[in-house]
């Protein structure tokens, strides 16, 4: 094995892959190298890659402790503490220190500490000493912290060192232990496509807890809502919810003006959204077909702001103050280099657009611990305090918006969507270079849907910099997704384990492994914490095992009614669903049932030239014709084809009653959540995001045909809820 090949498997770097055909596709030499300079390490040449190899065999010895050791809930503490040859007549002094406990140690002789590991490395000799003698026989789940230092026979202290010890259950909160009757089911949308009398141009959070509060009335347990991360305030054209500046922040957009307490008792904004102008702006974009976000921004943002320097008037012993200075206190210093980067990014932007991406910022604005950004950060402090600000009102609506669910009947309430990874030119690529890295993008690799392949544009997390940070940005993710929810949806779930990274430099991608046991157990940590039932996206190259290990650790697996087939092709019964599952007809990214059965989805492929060729696009219309069959024929089994349907013919036209039996056939897996999607309760055909396109579809911009306040007494949408609601009730 080559010195490359040693340093890519050390980091991870799969050495090859089957596609989805069975293709057997080996990691070049060109893309290791472009991977391993991806991870702050040189690569470039051979003296070089030698000399990277050192540095991270040296690594593991060169300090006592690892920076991070994960373990399971009752099982002991197996670590070890590497340490120079010769120091048995040196004493090592102890101290742990549980979450909210209290200090433990101790002092031992390193003599009587076993051996468990040697290494001769550039001509030092190591030795690994095992320490779980010394700890604890267990520790209850959570965040611990171990502090060692060896003292010489004259008394000196010769080296320390320090680790967090996680420990977690094996698995996550179950919807059994949330709902008496274990099983649930809801309706899923993207907030943004509200409409209502009371809109600003798209939905918000004043409308997200209307419509919770009608799904409460139905009978439904859950509101599956798109990611709400965010976004990029200084430019609203950036919209795309899975390609966020940050994840652990919301976007601000969804604040509804109209229930910002500073609003009450203000005469002159009241005044100003009165005036005819802004009326007659309110109204174009509220009536316009798709949303308009600049126009939206141009509406809100100004009213906001005015709304802030109400707040900031406001006495300082006032309870809006105190719940700020404890959001920001709870928040903490990633609340603040998030609000500074969106100062900063707004400041560069509207100097000079082609400065969007924050590595064409002068050099000493991208280092977020400069002198001239915290200048920058003293001289604006007002617009920073504006954008933390934003945040806490967003954070609070959201969280009204979940109560208001509750109270309405909602048996578990929100469920979150966290996306894949972020934008690399946004606030959390700014705000910890280390974590984020720059150089490679996430992607997927060719299927039968992209022949070439996705790259999407994100900058994947650093396994390095994971197990350096202790794990604590994925932890701060979980918590902060898991905010106001009772679901969180893990978009790409793979990435848990792997995650395929693309090259910035055009070699081809390769998988690059991550810490999967490590994060499996603090999901389920975090879960248990937060009370939070966790759902694993989990659709397309599914590495073999990988399902199992989610059933394990109690992760629900997201199973899609198109792609649920058999060998031959046809649709899977009801019954051979896992019960760990959360079951749906369709997602955002693929035709709503009426755009499926009536082939709307191909339509557009075929308007927007995706296809390669004729051949491809007629496979495509003949292939979708036979699932229309196999449809129908799945229904004839269930004894649930509509009557209107009297033949097993793909050709008959989509009438309401197909959809309703379609929704009854999913009733019936024993899946502990079922959901609907609202754009099929309405009957619509238009899927919310077409892959493989950016602007030639109207992606993340329609709005539904139906008003909020019409949405609980819609026909169609009551007839194809029922079955489902009366499914999870028998269940």
């Amino acid at each position: 094995m080559s010195d490359l090949d040693r340093l890519a498997d050390l980091l991870g770097l799969e050495p090859l892959y089957h596609d989805i055909w069975g293709n057997r596709r080996e990691t070049s030499a060109a893309t290791k190298q472009a991977l391993v300079g991806a991870m702050g390490l040189d690569a470039a040449t051979g003296d070089a890659v030698a000399a990277s190899l050192r540095t991270m065999e040296r690594r593991a010895w060169e300090r006592p402790l690892p920076p991070v050791l994960v373990s399971g809930e009752g099982q002991a503490i197996d670590l070890g503490a590497a340490l120079p040859a010769g120091l048995d007549d040196a004493a090592l002094v102890w101290e742990l220190t549980p979450e909210d406990g209290i200090a433990q140690g101790g002092r031992t002789m390193v003599r009587d500490l076993p051996v468990v590991d040697r290494a001769s490395l550039d001509g030092g000799d190591f030795e690994r000493r095992a320490l779980g003698a010394l700890l604890p026989v267990s520790l209850p789940i959570g965040y611990h912290r171990l502090d060692l230092r060896v003292e010489s026979a004259a008394g000196g202290v010769a080296l320390s060192g320090s680790t967090t010890l996680i420990v977690a259950p094996e698995r996550c909160v179950t919807v059994e232990e949330i709902v008496p009757a274990g099983r649930s089911w809801g309706i899923g949308l993207q907030v943004y496509s509200l409409r209502s009398d009371h809109d600003w141009g798209m939905g918000d959070f004043g409308d997200l807890a209307g419509f919770a509060e009608t799904a409460g009335s139905l009978g439904a347990g859950l509101v599956g809502l798109n990611p709400l991360h965010a976004l990029f305030p200084a430019d609203p054209h950036h919209i795309g919810p899975y390609s966020p500046s940050s994840r652990q922040f919301l976007n601000i957009l969804y604040i509804d003006p109209a229930l910002v307490p500073e609003l009450d008792d203000a005469g002159d904004i009241r005044a100003r959204i009165a005036d005819p102008a802004f009326q007659a702006a309110l109204a174009e974009a509220r009536q316009a077909e798709l949303i308009d976000y600049p126009a939206v921004a141009a509406l809100k943002l100004p009213v906001l702001e005015a709304l802030h320097a109400r707040f900031r008037a406001l006495p300082d012993d006032h309870p809006r103050k105190a719940a700020y200075a404890g959001f920001r206190r709870e928040m903490g210093a990633a609340l603040e280099r998030h609000a500074l980067f969106d100062a900063l990014h707004e400041h560069f932007f509207r100097q000079d657009p082609a400065r969007w991406m924050w590595r064409s910022w002068p050099a000493a604005f991208q280092d977020p611990q400069s002198a001239e950004v915290a200048a920058f950060a003293a001289d604006h402090a007002g617009r920073v305090d504006f954008f933390a600000w934003a945040q806490f009102e967003a954070d609070r609506q959201l969280g009204e918006a979940a109560a208001r669910g509750r109270s309405a009947g909602l048996g578990m309430g929100f469920y979150r969507d966290l996306a894949v990874a972020v934008h690399p030119g946004g606030g959390a690529a700014w705000a910890d270079p280390s974590m984020l890295v720059q150089g490679a993008n996430v992607g997927a690799p060719p299927d039968q849907f992209n022949l070439k392949g996705q790259n999407w544009g994100l900058s994947p997390l650093s396994p390095l910099g994971l197990r350096e940070a202790a794990y604590r940005p994925f932890v701060e993710l979980l918590r902060a997704n898991m905010r106001h929810a009772a679901a969180l949806r893990i978009d790409h779930v793979m990435a848990l384990q792997h995650l395929f990274w693309i090259p910035e430099d055009g070699s081809d991608g390769a998988y690059v492994a991550y810490p999967f046991h490590d994060l499996l157990r603090i999901v389920a940590l975090e879960s248990r914490r937060n009370r939070c039932v966790v759902i694993g996206e989990d659709l397309g190259t599914v590495p073999e095992g990988f399902r199992p290990a989610l059933e394990r650790a109690g992760i629900l697996s997201y199973r899609v009614l198109y792609f649920e087939r058999g060998a031959d092709g046809a649709f899977k019964p009801p019954g051979d669903y896992p019960a760990g599952s959360m079951a749906t007809v369709s997602t955002h990214d693929l035709a709503p049932f009426k755009g499926f059965w009536t082939g709307r989805d191909l339509d557009w492929r075929r308007r927007l030239g995706l296809y390669p060729d004729e051949a491809s696009r007629e496979k495509d219309h003949w292939d979708r014709g036979v699932d229309r069959w196999r449809l129908l024929q799945a229904l004839s089994r269930e004894g649930l084809r509509p009557d209107s349907y009297p033949t097993e013919e793909g050709d008959q036209p989509f009438r309401v009653e197909l959809s309703a039996a379609v929704h009854a056939y999913l009733a019936r897996t024993p899946s502990r959540i079922v959901m609907v999607q609202i754009e099929d309760a309405l009957c619509d055909d238009e899927q919310p995001n077409l892959p493989g396109t950016v602007d030639q579809h109207p992606n993340w911009r329609r709005r539904l045909p139906r008003k909020l306040e019409d949405l609980g007494a819609d026909g169609d949408l009551l007839r194809i809820v029922a079955p489902i609601a009366g499914g999870s009730s028998r269940h």
